[in-house]
């Protein structure tokens, strides 16, 4: 598999970006603040403070790091609400006829998650979008720390894309996916539809936008 020539090399994120699930992960964050005492959080001031690794983003709320009792304790919480409601999200608006037609045309495209990749790979199934992707990574490893050294990874497996790094444009929706994208020589595009405010993102230095159609043009005037 390689990119030259064939324009961006884009590697997606999952949550936030091609799945729309912001509305799930509020619910799921305010049924296990409910179970752990902490007062609801609105939409707004999610994006506001959401970061990664994630407690911080309980420490911004909390006025100090919870513990690692606490944290297990939030991270099971979290999940075990925000995945019973994963099943009833759809992809974002676009997603699926803009991953098939740059299949089409011969581009290449990967996707690389912090989902736990048992749960990231039969939800991307069963939206009918795997085939598009020439490799899925989810996380495999209990750390919740970000996505820099899982892009390295992420990347050596893909065959030519490491010797083209300046092809490979990172699409997401947090400002982590700007660092990861940094940290391996690579550009990035940042999407509004999820976890972070446009304020916050703007704060990356990368091109921020609203569709992920958007996206794709941005990743690909890039390499243009």
């Amino acid at each position: 598999m390689g990119t030259t020539g064939r324009g961006a090399h884009i590697v997606w994120d999952w949550n936030g970006t091609l799945l729309h699930d912001i509305h799930a992960v509020i619910e799921a964050t305010n049924a296990s603040f409910a179970e752990i005492g902490l007062e609801p959080i609105t939409l707004e001031r999610y994006r506001e403070l959401y970061c990664v690794p994630i407690p911080r983003f309980y420490e911004r709320l909390m006025g100090r790091l919870p513990s690692d009792t606490e944290w297990r304790l939030m991270d099971a919480v979290f999940h075990k609400h925000y995945w019973a409601r994963a099943e009833g999200c759809g992809l974002a608006e676009g997603a699926a006829r803009l991953l098939a037609a740059r299949r089409a045309e011969g581009r290449t495209q990967s996707l690389l998650s912090l989902a736990p990749h048992e749960h990231l790979v039969p939800l991307v199934r069963r939206h009918g979008i795997e085939e598009h992707f020439v490799r899925i990574d989810g996380r495999t490893d209990d750390s919740h720390a970000g996505k820099a050294e899982r892009m390295v990874r992420h990347l050596a497996a893909l065959e030519g894309v490491t010797a083209a790094v300046e092809r490979v444009v990172v699409i997401g929706d947090a400002v982590d996916d700007a660092v990861a994208a940094a940290h391996v020589g690579a550009r990035a595009v940042l999407y509004t539809g999820g976890s972070h405010s446009r304020a916050s993102l703007e704060t990356a230095g990368v091109p921020v936008v609203d569709s992920l159609e958007e996206a794709v043009v941005v990743a690909e005037q890039f390499v243009a």
